[in-house]
């Protein structure tokens, strides 16, 4: 797929270069260090969204007339909190463990603008975890090392084979990316 502005990817997420480059763009990655606070009377179903905004707004004095931005966050939300990347294998562990044998939600947000224009959205699956024994969450945690990830897990690695027993909504999104959202709104942006 081509578009009519070179497509920037403001992500360091492997699995958000791999979504988008599956979808068929061809698109540079750029990066920069953006902390990542918002308010805690914010709704958790909007956080994600917020915070794409927010990275969003950061990139958005440097972009060039012939560049469209794509941000995006992805937030996993248990009993209405927000599961952050764990801060060590101790908060994996505890994450995982609150997740086993419940439901949660993940709601990804995605910012796309150019100079002129900007559109915003948020995408929210829910996702079913069957009871994860604690030495299946030990294994886990070691052998993928799942820190970078919100709620200590990728659905795509091999906790999400093994424990997941459905979702509801878009299998991408708990990736990290709503691709079939995504790609509506860039072939009409």
């Amino acid at each position: 797929m081509s578009s009519a502005k070179k497509i920037i990817l403001a992500s360091g997420s492997p699995r958000r270069h791999e979504l988008l480059s599956s979808l068929g763009f061809n698109f540079e990655i750029r990066l920069k260090e953006i902390e990542e606070d918002y308010s805690h009377n914010i709704k958790a179903e909007e956080v994600a969204e917020y915070l794409a905004n927010l990275k969003a707004d950061a990139y958005l004095p440097e972009i060039q007339e012939d560049e469209l931005l794509i941000t995006a966050d992805t937030v996993v939300i248990f009993e209405n909190k927000i599961l952050g990347k764990p801060q060590n294998a101790t908060d994996a562990f505890e994450m995982l463990k609150k997740l086993s044998n419940n439901q949660h939600k993940v709601a990804s947000g995605v910012a796309i603008l150019t100079k002129n224009k900007r559109e915003s959205f948020t995408e929210t699956t829910n996702v079913y975890f069957d009871l994860i024994k604690e030495d299946e969450i030990t294994h886990y945690i070691e052998k993928y090392q799942p820190l970078d990830k919100a709620g200590a897990y990728g659905i795509q690695e091999w906790i999400g084979l093994i424990g997941v027993s459905k979702i509801e909504g878009s299998y991408h999104n708990v990736m990290g990316l709503p691709t079939q959202q995504l790609y509506k709104r860039l072939i009409k942006f």
